[in-house]
């Protein structure tokens, strides 16, 4: 029932590139519906399937070398996202044990405060205790000092 054109088809390292899809692109398309859906409209039903509106005419075999072709852009972004996430896993790992390690020393400088903060109170008890002391003796040499005249 639909009219099959006679479309060129250009051809790089054995697959088909049509005129009409040259500026396809698969990574702008999910950009394109993620966009959509983040605004919260639905893609329409009729242009979801896997082939521009052009793929339709297409023979099998240049649909097999679409299919091939798309496969491959697939494959590679597949490839990269694999590469970031395992880059971001190990950043992650990295940053855990850095966390891990920081933890560790916040600890040890909370002890390490906590028992010099001991320290100075026992040290200030002495000072008061010195003070109190020299205080008393100061006294003793005034009176002894009274005796003495």
């Amino acid at each position: 029932s639909s009219k099959i054109r006679n479309v060129e088809v250009q051809s790089a390292d054995g697959v088909a590139i049509l005129e009409d899809c040259i500026g396809f692109s698969l990574t702008k398309t999910i950009s394109k519906v993620e966009e959509r859906l983040k605004k919260g409209v639905l893609p329409d039903c009729q242009d979801d399937d896997i082939f521009p509106r052009v793929g339709n005419e297409m023979g099998a075999e240049a649909q097999i070398r679409f299919l091939k072709a798309k496969l491959r852009v697939m494959q590679e972004d597949l490839a990269n996202i694999v590469f970031e996430c395992r880059k971001k896993d190990d950043e992650n790992q990295n940053l855990g044990t850095r966390l891990k390690d920081t933890e560790e020393e916040n600890s040890r400088l909370q002890r390490t405060t906590s028992l010099q903060q001991s320290q100075i109170e026992k040290y200030k008890m002495l000072s008061q205790e010195a003070n109190k002391k020299t205080e008393r003796l100061q006294q003793e040499v005034t009176a002894l000092e009274k005796v003495l005249q």
